[in-house]
């Protein structure tokens, strides 16, 4: 065995142990995300809604998007996002209307209602990116860093995804 391939082998272990570990605090920071959405409307009394269809509400914004897109856009959230989609139109928050091009597609966007829960969201992120800087938790410098380096796994993801070896 060459010193090459002993050197390669302990740095894959060592990248392997960097990936598991980013692998589980991206899946605990998103379940955590859930939780401090769900902790919010708790707060204050939303009830109807869960964390995951609030996602939906702010990752749509003031865009009219098919289910479709929400996927390719990255928007998707949970396990089932034509499900979601369907509850919160039934609730209110959300408007669809079948495509005049293709009649097989729905178009959906807000309701004013919709837009509420969504600036309840907003509001919510913001206190966060201030409470993040007041109390030195991470910086705008960390967390650009930080994004890059998560798109570039994204990219990795999807390519396998595409081009499978």
């Amino acid at each position: 065995m060459s010193i090459h391939t002993s050197v390669d082998h302990t740095r894959t272990k060592g990248v392997l142990h960097g990936y598991l570990e980013a692998l589980a605090l991206v899946e605990r920071l998103h379940r955590l995300l859930l939780d401090v959405i769900k902790d919010e409307f708790e707060r204050v009394g939303v009830i109807e809604i869960n964390a995951v269809q609030a996602l939906l509400l702010f990752n749509i914004g003031d865009n009219e998007v098919t289910a479709g897109e929400l996927k390719t856009r990255g928007y998707y959230q949970g396990s089932n996002v034509s499900y979601n989609l369907k509850k919160l139109v039934e609730m209110g928050y959300m408007h669809h209307q079948r495509c005049e091009i293709d009649r097989r597609s729905v178009r959906v966007r807000l309701t004013a209602r919709g837009r509420e829960i969504r600036d309840l969201i907003s509001a919510l992120f913001a206190r966060h990116a201030t409470g993040l800087l007041d109390q030195n938790v991470i910086d705008d410098m960390t967390l650009g860093d930080m994004s890059d380096t998560l798109r570039r796994m994204e990219r990795y993801w999807t390519d396998q995804i595409r081009y499978i070896y």
